[in-house]
């Protein structure tokens, strides 16, 4: 699948290793090394496919950078990967709160990277293709979920979701009561090989029980297996 991909990233030599590996995987570039040419080079047609945006830029955040993009309707379906030295896990949650699909920590593999970025274009495609989740509305207990609307409902509030988010979400909700391992999640909610070495699971499950408030007790961690959603909601004491 070729695309254009946006590497947003001010390091002359990552940068040259990066447009390598890419185009040996068929795909064309696009380069911006600063904050505010990223945001141009984002804007000019065609629309990159995916964009690659490291979070330390010398002028304008990636952060802020990923926040403009994703307010922007030319911009907001395209899927970012944040690359950055930064690897608390605050930094990873604030650059996912922002929008961002995914988030790599250099020093990073990159064989790993082109993965994610295969990863990302193939969910994109399919989200715009007859199997993406469809179906009818999912109830459990106050939580309420419209898969063709791509709408999630906690009581009477709605939910913002990111596509990952909810794709996540469906994915534990159609399989209630059964672990799903990090290893399955990865594969079928990211579509990436399971045996990546990586966190995302576990940052994308806290913040979408972050997001779901009380609701978020609903998804169960399995320790040293992964997650499971409830099979029936608990009674209230």
């Amino acid at each position: 699948m070729s695309a254009l991909v946006l590497v947003v990233e001010d390091e002359e030599d990552l940068i040259a290793a990066l447009e390598f590996n890419l185009k040996r995987e068929g795909h064309t570039t696009r380069v911006a090394t600063t904050g505010e040419v990223a945001l141009r080079a984002a804007t000019e047609e065609p629309i990159p496919d995916v964009i690659l945006l490291d979070l330390m830029l010398p002028d304008v955040s990636g952060t802020e950078i990923c926040r403009r993009l994703k307010a922007e309707p030319r911009t907001r379906h395209v899927p970012i990967i944040m690359l950055t030295a930064k690897g608390e896990e605050i930094d990873r949650v604030i650059g996912l709160e922002v929008g961002a699909d995914d988030y790599v920590v250099k020093p990073f593999s990159v064989r790993e990277l082109m993965l994610r970025v295969r990863a990302i274009l193939r969910r994109a495609q399919s989200s715009e293709t007859p199997n993406a989740v469809v179906g009818g509305e999912r109830r459990f207990a106050d939580l309420r979920v419209d898969p063709e609307a791509h709408r999630a409902w906690v009581g009477a509030f709605e939910i913002t979701l990111t596509a990952l988010e909810f794709k996540l979400l469906t994915t534990l909700l159609d399989r209630k009561g059964r672990v799903q391992s990090r290893e399955q999640l990865l594969e079928e909610v990211w579509q990436m090989p399971s045996e990546l070495t990586t966190r995302t699971v576990d940052t994308h499950v806290k913040r979408l029980r972050q997001k779901l408030g009380h609701a978020g007790d609903y998804i169960e961690t399995v320790r040293g297996v992964g997650y499971r959603f409830l099979d029936r909601p608990r009674e209230a004491p």
